[in-house]
């Protein structure tokens, strides 16, 4: 039989009090190999950069930059990627771009960017996690090269796509939040049909 240390609340909450950062001191708490559980109430108590809400993605502040998940081929023939397709277009732009699985096409719709993560290969494949991963990171990097804070996105991957929210979600906040604590901001629109 396995032993775990539990942490009680109140030692977490004397350590907060102590610490200088008590995000970069749930962050840390995350890391370490406490029990399922735990770990998630870490990650969203204190660290958290993703909110959720529900809504329409398109109706999100014209501040709030946009992304959603897609193949290279950029067919775009289901799920929200055919909203995406009507709305902004501009296909050839995107192919043009040439970015392979893993990498991020991106359309200036001032005065916000549009990102489109490339995921897997093929409209009929599914992504892996570390594809999307990897996705995530170029978004991030293009985003802190041009001052962007704010993204609006659907549960990106969850869809069609077949991948855990979750997960999906613990990705985003250690993409985002490890060392940028409130640098961003990500809502996440779970639309609800009327």
């Amino acid at each position: 039989m396995t032993l775990f240390k539990f942490i009680t609340a109140h030692s977490i909450h004397r350590s907060l009090a102590v610490t200088r950062n008590p995000q970069r001191f749930c962050l840390e708490l995350y890391r370490k190999d406490f029990p399922a559980g735990c770990s998630r109430t870490m990650t969203t108590t204190g660290a958290s950069c993703v909110r959720e809400t529900e809504g329409d993605l398109f109706g999100a502040p014209k501040d709030h930059s946009l992304a959603h998940c897609v193949a290279a081929d950029l067919k775009m023939g289901g799920g929200i990627a055919v909203k995406f397709k009507q709305v902004f277009g501009k296909v050839d732009d995107l192919k043009a771009q040439m970015v392979g699985v893993g990498g991020v096409a991106v359309l200036y719709d001032p005065p916000r960017y549009v990102y489109y993560l490339v995921t897997k290969n093929s409209s009929y494949q599914k992504p892996t996690y570390a594809d999307l991963r990897k996705s995530l990171e170029a978004m991030r990097q293009h985003m802190a090269a041009n001052g962007v804070g704010k993204l609006a996105i659907p549960r990106i991957g969850c869809g069609i796509d077949g991948l855990e929210w979750d997960k999906v979600k613990e990705m985003l906040n250690s993409v985002f939040a490890d060392g940028d604590i409130g640098k961003y901001e990500i809502v996440v629109y779970n639309f609800v049909p009327k």
